[in-house]
Order: C-alpha cells, then sequence, then structure tokens
C-alpha cells in the first residue's frame, strides 16, 4: 500500500495525490509511505521516483545495518525500529531531500504511523519539513527502545528475586532468554547509535543542521540504552553464575550428606558381613543373648558416630 500526503504553496495538507503529479507537481514538499508494498509498487521506487538501484536493493532485502548513503540528490537512510510484542528488528527506509521524504517499510511500523497522524492533526504546517518529519521518526524509534529494556530490567529483578518460587531450571531458561533479547536489543542500538553519531557529523546533511541539539539528545538516549543494555547482560552473567554457584553448594551439601551416612554404615556393615559368614566354629553364635548384643553393639556404634560428627559440624 503507498499512501502520500503533500504541502502546497498555500501550507495546505493534500493527500492521496498520484506518484507522477507529486513528482512534476508544484508543491512544497511532500511525503511519500510504502506501507507494506506489492512488487508492482516496489517498482515505482525506480520509476517516476528514479532512486537508485543499490538503494532500492537495501529496501528489498531486509534487516541491513543502519547507515546512510549519499547519493547526487538525497540520502538513503536504513534504521531498525523494534517490534513491542515480538522484540524482532524491523528495517524502515528513507530517502530524505529538501523537497521530499520517502518512506519505506516492508512491516506495519507504528513509529511511521504516530509521525503521519501527528502531520495530519499539526496545526502548524509552515513549520514541517521533510528533515523533521524523518527527525520524529528517529525520536520515536528511539523512545520505543526504552519499554523493552525496562521490562527485561523487571524479569532481571523477578529472576533475581526469584518471587515466583521457579525452579531453578525455569529460571535459568527464562534467564537465557532474556540474556538473547539483550543480545538482538544491542544489535539493534549499537549500529543505531553509530548512525546518529554520522548525522551529528555530517557536513553533507545540511537539513540537519538546524535540529542538531536535537539529534544529540537522540544520540543521548542511545549511549544510556547502551549502557543499560551492557550493564544487564552483566547483571545475567552474575545471575547466572549464582545460580551456578548456589547448584554447585547443594550438590555438594547432598553428596557430604551421603558420604557421612555412608561412613557411619560402614563399620555396621563390616560387623553384620563378619557374623553373616558360615563358619561352624564361631562361638559368639552360641550365645544366649548374642544377637542382642551384637545388634546394641551396633546401634551404640551407629549413635556414637552419628553424634561425633554432629559436633563436627558435618551435618550442616
Amino acid at each position: 500500500m503507498i499512501r502520500t500526503i503533500a504541502v502546497n504553496k498555500h501550507y495546505q495538507l493534500v493527500k492521496d495525490l498520484p506518484l507522477i503529479e507529486l513528482v512534476k507537481g508544484n508543491y512544497l514538499w511532500y511525503w511519500i509511505d510504502f506501507h507494506q508494498p506489492s512488487e508492482n509498487e516496489i517498482e515505482l521506487l525506480s520509476n517516476p521516483l528514479d532512486f537508485h538501484p543499490l538503494a532500492i536493493e537495501d529496501c528489498i532485502f531486509t534487516l541491513q545495518r543502519p547507515k546512510l548513503d549519499y547519493y547526487q540528490d538525497y540520502t538513503f537512510f536504513v534504521t531498525q525500529a523494534l517490534n513491542q510484542m515480538t522484540k524482532q528488528r524491523e528495517e524502515i527506509n528513507f530517502f530524505l531531500a529538501d523537497t521530499f521524504i520517502v518512506t519505506f517499510h516492508s512491516k506495519p511500523s507504528i513509529e511511521i504511523d504516530e509521525v503521519w497522524k501527528r502531520l495530519s492533526l499539526s496545526t502548524t504546517i509552515d513549520k514541517w519539513n521533510p528533515p523533521l518529519v524523518f527527525y520524529h521518526a528517529l525520536d520515536k524509534m528511539v523512545d520505543n527502545y526504552f519499554p523493552l529494556v525496562y521490562q527485561m530490567e523487571d524479569t532481571l529483578n523477578e529472576i533475581d528475586q526469584n518471587s515466583k518460587r521457579r525452579t531453578m531450571e525455569a529460571l535459568l531458561e527464562v534467564l537465557f532468554d532474556t540474556r538473547q533479547d539483550l543480545l538482538s536489543l544491542r544489535h539493534a542500538i549499537t549500529p543505531m547509535r553509530d548512525l546518529v553519531y554520522r548525522i551529528i557529523n555530517s557536513q553533507r546533511l545540511t537539513g540537519t543542521k538546524d535540529r542538531i541539539e536535537y539529534y544529540s539528545d537522540i544520540h543521548d538516549h542511545l549511549l544510556k540504552l547502551t549502557e543499560m543494555i551492557e550493564a544487564n547482560r552483566e547483571l545475567t552473567m552474575d545471575i547466572r553464575d549464582s545460580y551456578i554457584s548456589i547448584n554447585s553448594h547443594q550438590t555438594n551439601h547432598v553428596m557430604k550428606v551421603l558420604t557421612v551416612i555412608t561412613t557411619i554404615f560402614m563399620p555396621l556393615t563390616f560387623i553384620a558381613g563378619i557374623y553373616g559368614m558360615n563358619f561352624q566354629n564361631m562361638p559368639e553364635l552360641y550365645l544366649k543373648y548374642g544377637y542382642f548384643m551384637i545388634l546394641f553393639l551396633m546401634i551404640l556404634v551407629g549413635l556414637g558416630m552419628s553424634l561425633w560428627f554432629k559436633k563436627k559440624g558435618w551435618f550442616k
């Protein structure tokens, strides 16, 4: 689907115009949004929009690394948004010039929809231009990173406190899933941080220089997000190491208890083994109270060893 919006000389919005009329028309600037386009609609990037084949190729083959490319009459941007439900990266491409902006995304984009709605309802159309549309879209993308990072922080706190009383295996499974999500976030945020840094320091993007402080603010947000992700990844390693240590400690404790119990039964087994031999000349076998004496001896040995081990603290 393709939707269009243009600003005429009277600073009035005109919507849903044919692409040919936009390209050849006399408008101050226009915005074309390729929203989940079909193959026939993708061909319009070549004719009549006449974009470079390499830029069109980057649009078709999704999940390119965030970047910017300079062309003769426009600048091409590859950016990445994050799906709030699946936490997956979704590519949004921009063709930016002084008189137009073209957005291309193969999946629905809440960021583009919000900026589109904001422009449509704006009462100060004269203050809008393509670089401003690009800024608002980029700002929305970065703002939508924060809820995902905060959500993962809450998950890590829950794992650390184990408020739901889950088993260690279940906790570790959630922990590794969260760590994988953090890695995916880092793969999106770090290149976006580098992209915004290039925008700030670019000498060819004349339209963004008037808003350099705003892009600096976006860059600061991305720096904060990067630090939060790295801190959370370190936290996942600390939690993982802690659970592994606890598991090893519990295993060692169980082995110690089993070893103590085995040690207690060793002399008892030795006594039972001696009197279980089938020799005829064993005087104790013919004692009237021999059986009870041996039982008393075994109880005495077992109780004595148990008390001695307890005194040594081996049962703790």
